[in-house]
């Protein structure tokens, strides 16, 4: 089992930045690749990005790319999503999961098994 707790959102203007941090239970957590998505009112979650096993490799929505960065501290059981030059269209309730496989390419939701509550960010034009 792995718990997942997301943090980190708020209101924020057009052009500023936030950084989420998902915070995991379980000693699986080093095991697991980790992904972020989100979803806005009225839309499917998306995929914002992923990182591997041992923070190695990492993947990002084309939308998110150069702006968005994801990292974690294996030590700490915790992944980070820092996010600069956030635009009005990345408000959504922003999720992470972990996906204890690892085997795939990690931007389904289908891959991933474990999931936290969400974080809402908001930001404003």
């Amino acid at each position: 089992q792995v718990q997942l707790v997301e943090s980190g959102g708020g209101l924020v203007q057009a052009g500023g930045s936030l950084r989420l941090s998902c915070a995991a239970s379980g000693r699986t957590f080093s095991n697991a690749a980790m992904g972020w998505f989100r979803q806005a009112p009225g839309k499917e979650r998306e995929f914002v990005a992923r990182i591997s096993r041992f923070g190695v490799a990492t993947r990002y929505a084309d939308s998110v790319k150069g702006r968005f960065t994801i990292s974690r501290e294996n030590a700490r059981n915790t992944v980070y999503l820092q996010m600069n030059s956030l635009k009005p269209e990345d408000t959504a309730i922003y999720y992470c999961a972990a996906d204890v496989r690892a085997g795939g390419v990690g931007v389904s939701s289908d891959e991933y098994d474990y999931w936290g509550q969400g974080t809402q960010v908001t930001v404003s034009s």
